[in-house]
């Protein structure tokens, strides 16, 4: 196995870049990596990989808790209110990916744009995070197969595992292949169970049955949050949903960190992008609109928590339609969906440490590349915390396991409010520099920067009462308080120490690299133009992919 380390990639560019200074220079030593990565991912790779990364568990198997809190209307708003917030979390990563596709995506637009401490603090916060939800994904896949047979998890844990390493250590591409059919899969999951869900409504399943808003008048739209009465319990139950659609829409923002590996990155990301906000109200608001029609907020299985499809929402409106060979179907799919998220996560995290590695902020060891020109070293350090999965076969071991797990479940949250502030100084520099962002730059994101700024606040309100259930008299719980607010202090820790170690300094917004990294872009576009490419036949008819 041949490898290369960060001081072997040469420098390449000088000859092609217009204006060769300082900053530029440096912005080159940056991009070196797209010429020693391979670019194995296809335009129909990020776009259908954008879409593995918004549907998986949390819509399986997790929405029917957000029923259970907030009632119908409660949910659909919940998933209406993240969801808007998320399309603006996509639409500012896409516009500063388009211009800087390298890997690790936001850790390095946070190195451009605002402090090199942000990059160092969001990259390790967001590194830690995989280091768990790997295993954790693993542990989901080993307990969904019990679903058909029970033998030692610690087997399923151990096939599992071995398969996405195996699949990481190999070519972009072979992964970028899986995602494709893992994405294909879902969307085919998600139209059979909405599909299903409207059937039911209707009144055309086994029972016979037409629902119609039944559920939303009995029970009710809204649900009284643990017991508390009035206009503000039904509030405090709508928000409680917040959370739990933010774990549902977790990792969308991550289209852009193979940016470096990707085709034609500044065509791809912005079409991913885009199709991407399709996507979030087809998939994810229609779906949780049709859970509310087809099961009642009070139903007691909603919040039996198994971990296999018998928790979904769909296996359960399929139960009480008569519907018998549902859960078996979709409890496939959905371990399906765990793998995929298993291989997604093993991507987005080794990229990050190797663009942590590239901007100086991890050890060299990680920037070694293997002989298919994939980070190695980094993809061997999660593959290692993969066996935090054997704690599934120790009970006392799987609680342990699980505080992990909710200690690093905010860093999502914290991840979003780190795009919208990068983004902001990115905006706000473009405009004291005179850059006109819809004529100069790869791609420009519509309705900004209000989106943003309303997305940034949003996005604070909920970091800071993510635990709020634990201030109600009567309801208080040491592990749901320190899993809601731990990852705060430590990020701002990490910020802070970064800060006073490296002495490092909030960028100005004139000398924000923008009018390099502009330069950079035209040198590479005029180097290797690619030509659109129309669509003929029954290609026409493809709306998930250019």
């Amino acid at each position: 196995m041949s490898s290369q380390t960060d001081s072997e990639i040469p420098l390449t560019g000088e000859a092609v870049c217009p204006v060769l200074n300082g900053e530029t220079n440096d912005i080159i030593r940056s991009f070196r990596e797209r010429h020693v990565l391979r670019q194995g991912l296809h335009q129909r790779h990020i776009q259908m990989i954008g879409l593995a990364g918004t549907v998986g568990s949390g819509l399986f198997l997790n929405s029917g808790q957000a029923l259970a809190t907030g009632g119908p209307l409660g949910a659909f708003l919940g998933y209406t209110v993240v969801g808007l917030v998320a399309s603006s979390v996509v639409l500012a990563t896409g516009e500063m990916g388009a211009l800087v596709p390298l890997s690790g995506g936001l850790i390095r637009y946070t190195e451009f744009f605002f402090d090199p401490a942000m990059s160092f603090a969001n990259g390790w916060n967001q590194v830690c995070s995989y280091l768990v939800t790997i295993p954790t994904e693993i542990v989901a896949a080993s307990i969904l197969v019990e679903f058909w047979i029970t033998i030692s998890g610690a087997i399923w844990v151990t096939i599992f595992g071995m398969l996405i390493l195996v699949t990481a250590l190999f070519l972009i591409r072979v992964y970028g292949e899986l995602e494709f059919a893992f994405a294909m899969l879902k969307i085919l999951l998600v139209l059979g169970v909405n599909i299903m869900a409207l059937v039911i409504t209707c009144g055309g399943g086994p029972s016979g049955q037409s629902i119609g808003f039944k559920y939303w008048a009995d029970p009710g739209p809204l649900v009284q949050y643990l017991g508390i009465k009035g206009a503000l319990g039904r509030f405090l139950g709508f928000w409680s949903t917040l959370n739990n659609a933010v774990f549902a829409y977790s990792g969308v923002q991550n289209i852009t960190l193979a940016g470096a590996e990707t085709r034609s990155p500044r065509q791809a990301i912005p079409k991913a992008t885009k199709r991407i906000l399709v996507r979030i109200p087809v998939f994810y608001i229609l779906s949780i609109f049709m859970i509310g029609l087809v099961i009642p907020s009070n139903d007691p299985n909603l919040l039996h928590l198994t971990g296999t499809a018998s928790q979904s929402p769909f296996v359960i409106a399929a139960r009480r339609a008569g519907i018998q060979d549902a859960p078996s179907i979709i409890n496939a799919a959905i371990l399906a969906s765990a793998w995929s998220a298993g291989n997604s996560f093993i991507l987005f995290g080794s990229r990050i440490l190797f663009g942590m590695t590239m901007q100086g902020h991890a050890p060299a060891v990680f920037a070694r590349l293997n002989r298919f020109s994939v980070p190695y070293v980094a993809i061997s350090l999660f593959g290692a915390f993969m066996s935090l999965g054997y704690m599934v076969v120790s009970k006392s071991a799987y609680t342990v396991f699980g505080w992990l797990q909710a200690f690093v479940a905010i860093s999502n949250l914290v991840d979003w409010a780190v795009i919208c502030v990068a983004y902001l100084r990115f905006y706000y520099g473009c405009k004291k520099q005179g850059i006109d962002r819809y004529r100069e730059l790869p791609w420009a994101a519509p309705f900004q920067p209000y989106s943003t700024w309303v997305s940034l606040v949003l996005i604070l309100l909920l970091l800071l009462t993510g635990g709020f259930s634990t201030f109600i008299h009567g309801h208080w719980s040491a592990e749901t308080f320190v899993s809601s607010y731990i990852n705060i202090p430590i990020f701002l820790a990490l910020y802070f120490g970064y800060k006073w170690w490296k002495k490092t300094r909030i960028l100005a917004l004139v000398n924000i690299p923008i009018v390099g990294l502009i330069q950079f872009y035209l040198s590479e576009e005029n180097l290797e133009p690619e030509p659109p490419r129309k669509k003929k036949g029954l290609a026409k008819l493809n709306v998930l992919w250019s």
